[in-house]
């Protein structure tokens, strides 16, 4: 089934030719780990819950054939509730802030007053550049806040911390609709020699721990997420393999790695993309094994840049989602994800930054090939004015 064009975000940074292959676009791309059909569902109790939400949502579907009009609220947000992380990935720009961390943790009365005003939001993805379950209990507690008011949600997790507390419990009684977990390495070495700081053993043990408490009550809510990089492309088959081990049905394969808006990143990455990493005999042979062991295999990549001379290929998060950080500022996406690289203004006010005279500013350079600095990354070389 071809993804729901709601239900993620689209990564940057398109490593090298291999990702125009022609197979690559024929690829499953991942689905909510729920399935196609509940995301739509959900999103249907997110519009009947409050008539200025489906209102919204209605001006939303009218403006996206003319980009020039934006008469509506954001229908999505990504909410970062904490800017610190117990990791120093080598991808990762936490690996340059100190001690790992950038600003405050988001109070849960913020959170909770940044949703009461944003009535049009039906998803978030409630994470951002930490480990959320680092927050304890708030970080919970938002989960339900959003969930009781139907928004779909989604977030993701080293899974470092979920032995602690019963966490691994907790998270999945907080109702999100799915939690997505970050393993970067089919063995100890590669693992940890990626992902600084953690205990390979113990991340994939509170896997286990994850997946068979939602076996028991019945849900299926997490996806094995893997950043193919040059250090574990070597370990594709073995992912698999330890994706059924740990009781995963839905493992997705990113072909992307984003240079955060900072050039110093993008230099960095050349040296950890992995540039033809995947074949269509590589590929078939993945999703095979993953058939045979019950486990869903999709593939996340850009095989086409963004393109300012043609309407739906603009990036679409300037025309309907924002970032929020742990200390309420704005950032324009996930991919720069840090307000001391671009930052919009404070998210108290994100209705008037929102239809601000700036952001709209920000909006006509995308739709007329004024390509912001930060944003070049995405686009195609040929298309910047």
């Amino acid at each position: 089934m071809a993804q729901d064009a709601d239900t993620i975000e689209r990564p940057v940074l398109a490593q090298g030719a291999a990702a125009g292959a022609a197979f690559l676009r024929s690829l499953p791309a991942p689905e909510p780990s729920m399935g196609s059909a509940a995301y739509a569902a959900q999103r249907e109790r997110a519009l009947a819950f409050d008539p200025r939400r489906r209102a919204n949502y209605e001006k939303y579907l009218r403006a996206r054939t003319d980009r020039s009009i934006v008469d509506f609220l954001p229908i999505k947000l990504d909410i970062e509730n904490v800017s610190r992380c117990n990791f120093r990935c080598t991808m990762c720009q936490v690996s340059d802030w100190h001690k790992g961390q950038r600003a405050g943790d988001m109070s849960l009365e913020s959170f909770k007053a940044l949703l009461d005003q944003q009535y049009g939001l039906i998803e978030i993805k409630l994470q951002g550049m930490g480990e959320p379950l680092m927050q304890g209990d708030a970080y919970l507690a938002m989960l339900r806040h959003a969930r009781e008011r139907e928004i779909w949600v989604r977030t993701t997790t080293n899974a470092s911390l979920l032995h602690l507390r019963e966490n691994y419990r907790r998270l999945i009684d907080a109702d999100p609709n799915e939690v997505q977990i970050s393993i970067d390495g089919a063995d100890e070495a590669t693992f940890e020699g990626i992902r600084r700081g953690s205990v390979f053993s113990r991340v994939i043990a509170n896997c286990k721990l994850i997946n068979a408490y939602s076996r028991q009550i019945g849900v299926d809510r997490t996806k094995m997420w893997v950043v193919v990089q040059q250090s574990n492309r070597h370990q594709l088959p073995a992912f698999v393999e330890l994706a059924a081990e740990a009781g995963f049905t839905s493992l997705a394969f990113s072909l992307d790695l984003t240079n955060w808006g900072q050039d110093k990143w993008g230099e960095a990455l050349r040296d950890i993309v992995a540039e033809g990493a995947f074949t269509e005999e590589l590929c078939d042979r993945l999703m095979t094994r993953g058939r045979e062991l019950g486990v869903r295999v999709a593939f996340w990549n850009v095989t086409d840049k963004y393109n300012w001379r043609q309407t739906d290929k603009l990036c679409p998060w300037p025309f309907e989602r924002l970032y929020v950080s742990s200390d309420m500022r704005v950032v324009p996406c996930c991919t720069i994800a840090n307000p001391e690289v671009v930052d919009l203004g404070n998210a108290e006010d994100l209705v008037a930054i929102w239809h601000g005279e700036a952001y709209e500013t920000f909006r006509k350079d995308h739709r007329e090939g004024r390509i912001p600095e930060v944003c070049r990354g995405c686009y195609r070389e040929d298309d910047r004015a």
